[in-house]
């Protein structure tokens, strides 16, 4: 039914805006995976789990957009990697944060084209 074709078409939104978000949160200071994925999940359309989130941070890293370093935490419990972002990476996130004010523009000026669409429109 109609919510399958929803759920389908917020995965895809889902798909690419994750690693904007994910650039998001490195912009904001060094952070773990478990730290990244939970702060995404607060915020239920963007929420992602490790399935996604960690192949993500791997490409991110590979691609230079974001780097890692090990930290140990309190007593007997495992390092953590945490992840910055890099110039690459600001770069790559500037140039998200426009076409992103761009795509938003297009929709807006849509719906202010639908609202007065009473055969007004010069084509």
């Amino acid at each position: 039914g109609e919510d399958v074709n929803l759920e389908e078409w917020r995965a895809q939104i889902k798909r690419g805006t994750l690693e904007y978000a994910i650039l998001l949160l490195a912009r904001q200071g060094p952070c773990y995976g478990y730290e990244m994925m939970s702060r995404l999940a607060r915020r239920p359309i963007l929420a992602a789990g490790e399935s996604t989130i960690y192949p993500l941070l791997r490409r991110l890293l590979k691609d230079g957009r974001l780097s890692a370093f090990w930290q140990e935490t309190a007593q007997g419990l495992p390092p953590r990697k945490y992840y910055c972002i890099t110039p690459a990476g600001l770069e790559c996130l500037a140039a998200m944060e426009a076409q992103w004010a761009e795509l938003l523009a297009a929709l807006k000026s849509l719906e202010k084209e639908e609202e007065h669409e009473d055969g007004q429109t010069a084509e």
